[in-house]
């Protein structure tokens, strides 16, 4: 999977936004800190900079993306951590193992890609 195509399943199946305009340029938002939802950029930009991903077609194993969001997770996961930013989290997390799972399930079977 790429990045590219795990932003786009991350923002097609959550109710948060994680695409400000193309995922190329929500990705540059997001490294940039000018992202629209703050809590959103900064799980992007940590995906990206925890996969190394340089650019939107950079393949990204299920491990990495995990590892990536695990100091996140631990920032948002503290008593003192704004509750949507829990919630935005948890809710990621959540889609990040379904789109590894829905990819893992097409390369056994063959199947076309869907979001």
């Amino acid at each position: 999977m790429t990045l590219g195509e795990l932003l786009q399943f991350l923002d097609a199946n959550t109710k948060h936004d994680f695409l400000a305009g193309g995922v190329a340029e929500s990705l540059t938002r997001a490294q940039n800190g000018e992202h629209p939802d703050p809590i959103a950029g900064e799980i992007l930009a940590g995906i990206a900079e925890g996969c190394g991903a340089a650019d939107t077609d950079a393949e990204v194993e299920r491990a990495q993306v995990v590892n990536s969001i695990g100091p996140l997770r631990l920032k948002y996961q503290a008593d003192d951590a704004p509750v949507e930013g829990f919630r935005l989290m948890r809710e990621t997390v959540l889609a990040i193992d379904e789109a590894f799972d829905q990819e893992a399930i097409r390369q056994k079977t063959g199947e076309a890609p869907s979001s």
